[in-house]
Parts: C-alpha cells; sequence; structure tokens
C-alpha cells in the first residue's frame, strides 16, 4: 500500500480501490493500550501453575489486582 503511494504516486484511495481494502482501515490506528505486563505475568503464573486452566489463573491474577475480563484472558 505505502509502496503504491509513494513509487507510483497513487492516491490513497485509488491504492486502496486497487487492492480491495476500504481506505477506513488503512488510515486506522489503535487506541488500546499495551498489554504487554499482563500477558507476561500470566505466562509467568502458567509457567509456575501448569495443570490450572484459564479460569484458575483469572483468579490468581484477579487476587494480585489485575482486572481483566475473562474473554481477553
Amino acid at each position: 500500500m505505502n509502496w503504491a503511494i509513494a513509487e507510483k504516486g497513487y492516491s490513497q484511495r485509488r491504492a486502496c480501490g486497487l487492492i480491495g481494502l476500504e481506505p477506513k482501515t488503512y488510515r486506522y490506528a489503535s487506541t488500546r493500550g499495551d498489554d504487554a505486563a499482563v500477558r507476561a505475568r500470566l505466562r509467568s503464573l502458567a509457567g509456575e501453575r501448569r495443570r490450572f486452566g484459564y479460569r484458575r489463573l483469572l483468579i490468581l491474577m484477579q487476587r494480585e489486582g489485575l482486572i481483566l475480563n475473562h474473554k481477553k484472558l
């Protein structure tokens, strides 16, 4: 996409049309926060407690003060 815009001089709309991508999708910038620390802690807990499933790991993380939705976990 960037190549078509920079090298070929196509407009953003035309380059998106050639690829079949909506321009809104190309311009989208996520506002979601970074959850690398949560993932690292989850991996360490899962490594320590190999028999525990996601439900029990969720309870352990909630006890530490990390509030997560079970679907995000």
